[in-house]
């Protein structure tokens, strides 16, 4: 084949992958570059979007609760068992929230990944440093998942938010009973063919469990959550030495 008809070939042949893309990211003399702080900035920004989604489903949960709440005290003769649909409906936000917290989770987790191991490391040489991080935030990015297990997400949101809302609604459902009506408890309780104490019944197990769910011991997956308490007074911290 003479060079002409290479040089043709060569012409008409797919390019090949950019052996230089993704060079320079983070050089180490030049800190991060102007793609990786756009990278860190697009993902606060998805991760910001997600945080007010949990913020909308957790608002109309309050707002149901409160509904429910002075519809059952507004007269002696509303039904109790309204409050009993609104654990119901609460515990369908509470679903619908632990599916975006999944979500807001997987954002979260690389806004984490790069403060841990990019600005951490830039503001303080001495921090450590995963050496794995660039691979798995690379793999993720190829590769996108869920981090944490549908039952661990409910059980934050149930830490934060649900089982306060829970405690109330059932509280409220116990003076509902007990101090409204002529009939004495467990018969107050009953809900149409359903007797009272069965109902008492239910209630307690589904509260203790969800109680069960919210607190057992566990080792959490999600990254950066504030999960203890580090108050301080104001002064610089001593760094410590390992």
């Amino acid at each position: 084949m003479s060079d002409d008809g290479a040089t043709e070939a060569d012409s008409t042949a797919e390019p090949g992958p950019d052996a230089d893309v993704g060079q320079g990211l983070l050089d180490v003399d030049m800190g991060p570059s102007s793609a990786l702080a756009h990278l860190y900035r697009g993902e606060v920004h998805r991760m910001k979007l997600w945080r007010e989604r949990l913020d909308q489903t957790t608002n109309w949960a309050v707002i149901l609760m409160a509904a429910i709440l002075t519809y059952a005290f507004s007269n002696q003769s509303n039904p109790h068992y309204v409050i009993l649909i609104g654990n119901a409906a609460i515990a369908l936000f509470l679903v619908v929230e632990a599916r975006r917290y999944r979500a807001y989770d997987v954002w979260r987790s690389r806004v984490r990944t790069l403060q841990e191991n990019v600005w951490a490391t830039g503001l303080d040489e001495g921090t450590p440093m995963d050496g794995e991080w660039r691979h798995e935030l690379a793999e993720d990015y190829r590769n996108p998942a869920l981090k944490i297990t549908a039952e661990e997400a409910i059980a934050h949101r149930l830490r934060r938010v649900y089982l306060p809302m829970f405690a109330i609604l059932n509280g409220a459902w116990v003076v509902r009973v007990t101090a409204f009506g002529d009939i004495p408890w467990p018969e107050s309780a009953a809900v149409g063919q359903i007797p009272g104490l069965v109902v008492t019944v239910g209630v307690v197990l589904l509260f203790t469990g969800g109680f069960l769910i919210a607190c057992r011991p566990r080792d959490w997956q999600a990254r950066g959550e504030l999960r203890s308490e580090d108050i301080r007074d104001g002064q610089p911290r001593e760094r410590r030495e390992d």
